[in-house]
């Protein structure tokens, strides 16, 4: 899941998404509601993390500006203890769910789990490549003799290619995949996690070939 972090506090929204991609997930983070208010026209994340005290526009003003787009992603508004107009303020303006600070990562996950099982998206089906299946619901990957465990970043990697399977997926877009967009890492890791899931897919009938100077393609070995 891609998940789309807006905080100003530079350690909160690091310690959140820390915790988020530990967890194997995307994880997209900004800083600035007027910022917030121009990557959110464009981007396709899963569910938006919203501060509601952000410098710039305020976490009310962004979340207006998506519901008056019609954009029904799922908005979890993180709130001071004391903010209870702002709160619902900010559920009148569309919030689906919002925490107070401070509040147990344990249960950010929880709400984060909850607002996407409730957004109104189609059920993605499992697939099948070479011998393996994949469920996109559960994210597992399944072989012959069972569930085959992919370390987390490499799950990333296989998921974003599988959605996309015999077409070309960009480095760059397999470093969102796994890191978000604008993470502060190199693209050359890609390469690492493509190298690792190649040899880790072969036995499988799975191959991974490179498009010099486009990115990777995912298909069966009898393609």
């Amino acid at each position: 899941m891609r998940i789309v972090i807006v905080e100003d506090n530079i350690s909160v929204a690091r310690g959140i998404a820390y915790v988020l991609r530990d967890s194997g997930h995307a994880v997209d983070l900004l800083h600035d509601g007027q910022e917030a208010d121009v990557f959110l026209r464009g981007d396709g994340g899963d569910v938006i993390v919203l501060d509601i005290n952000l410098p710039g526009l305020s976490g009310i003003d962004v979340l207006r500006g998506l519901r008056q787009r019609g954009d029904t992603r799922p908005v979890l508004l993180l709130t001071a203890r004391s903010s209870t107009g702002e709160r619902i303020q900010g559920l009148d303006a569309g919030a689906d769910d919002y925490l107070i600070k401070p509040f147990e990562m344990a249960e950010l996950e929880a709400r984060i789990r909850a607002l996407a099982r409730r957004r109104d998206v189609p059920v993605l089906q499992p697939m099948a490549i070479g011998a393996l299946q994949f469920d996109p619901q559960t994210r597992q990957v399944t072989g012959p003799d069972g569930p085959i465990e992919l370390p987390r970043k490499e799950l990333s990697v296989f998921e974003a290619m599988i959605l996309l399977r015999g077409r070309t997926v960009s480095k760059s877009s397999l470093l969102d995949s796994v890191y978000g967009t604008g993470a502060d890492v190199d693209a050359q890791v890609v390469e690492v996690y493509v190298s690792r899931l190649r040899k880790r897919l072969k036995p499988h009938g799975v191959e991974i070939r490179v498009q010099r100077g486009l990115g990777y393609v995912m298909q069966s070995a009898k393609e």
